[in-house]
């Protein structure tokens, strides 16, 4: 089996994939650069002896990270426990194996790569991919797989931070889907929850609506993330929900780099 890590600014998600790219396991830990090769192997140990697996089980490694710091702790991680030279996904066998036909190509974040890859394997045409993370970023894939470009703003909760760090007397809110469609607010709470959650779908209304029609046809909008389902029951901008494209990517990449060794 795989073991599938994309580490991204706020978790570090760990999958188990088999043969066939189906994700067996996944457990999500807190992003941190200082955390060692030895406190990742306890943790992840006792998660694969929850679920009935064994180190042994994994036969390859492949990470993606945004998160340079600690690219090296996840590598000493897989060598040291799991007895594997783990593949960095856009490096080395694992180089994008897609075009990245924008400005800056060395500066496309694995995960928005690893995101174009696995949509582009599933579905048909040209695609935006609305990642909900740190970040919220859209990615513009085209018919023949080539990664266009795209956006990115901040996520919903860098947003709530900044307003409630900002502004003294407002408190932190739980971010989830209002159960009222009102959006006017009749306390303070409600209007916040109203602002950062309708002010986020009007974003995402709004992006997309202009990214549509600057591409001028046919796209399929996959969402994705670990946000993603917060949205899905107050707009229809989505045609599918994938929480796991990335891992999936990373799934896809592994493949190919097996079929290319002589």
């Amino acid at each position: 089996m795989l073991l599938a890590i994309d580490a991204g600014n706020t978790n570090v998600v760990f999958a188990l994939v088999d043969g066939d790219g189906k994700i067996a396991a996944r457990w999500r830990i807190a992003t941190d650069p200082r955390r060692t090769a030895d406190e990742y192997a306890v943790w992840l140990h006792q998660l694969l002896s929850l679920e009935g697996y064994a180190r042994g089980d994994v036969e390859g490694v492949m990470i993606g990270t945004v998160v340079p710091r600690a690219l090296h702790n996840l590598q000493v991680l897989a060598q040291k426990y799991f007895k594997q030279e783990a593949l960095v996904a856009g490096q080395g066998r694992a180089a994008w194996d897609i075009r990245l036909d924008v400005d800056e190509p060395q500066n496309v974040g694995a995960d928005r790569a690893l995101n174009a890859i696995a949509a582009h394997a599933a579905y048909p045409g040209d695609l935006v991919v609305i990642d909900f993370g740190t970040a919220t970023t859209f990615d513009v894939v085209d018919y023949d797989g080539a990664y266009k470009g795209g956006i990115i703003a901040p996520g919903i909760n860098l947003s709530l931070d900044a307003l409630v760090a900002a502004a003294a007397k407002l408190p932190r809110i739980a971010i989830e889907a209002p159960s009222d469609p009102t959006v006017i607010g009749r306390t303070t709470n409600s209007q916040m929850l109203s602002g950062i959650y309708w002010g986020y779908v009007a974003m995402i209304e709004g992006l997309l609506a202009r990214v549509k029609a600057e591409i001028g046809r046919p796209v399929t909008t996959i969402a994705t993330g670990g946000l993603a389902t917060l949205f899905q029951t107050h707009t229809r901008v989505f045609d599918r929900i994938e929480p796991d494209l990335t891992i999936q990517g990373l799934a896809l990449l592994w493949q190919r780099t097996r079929k290319d060794r002589p």
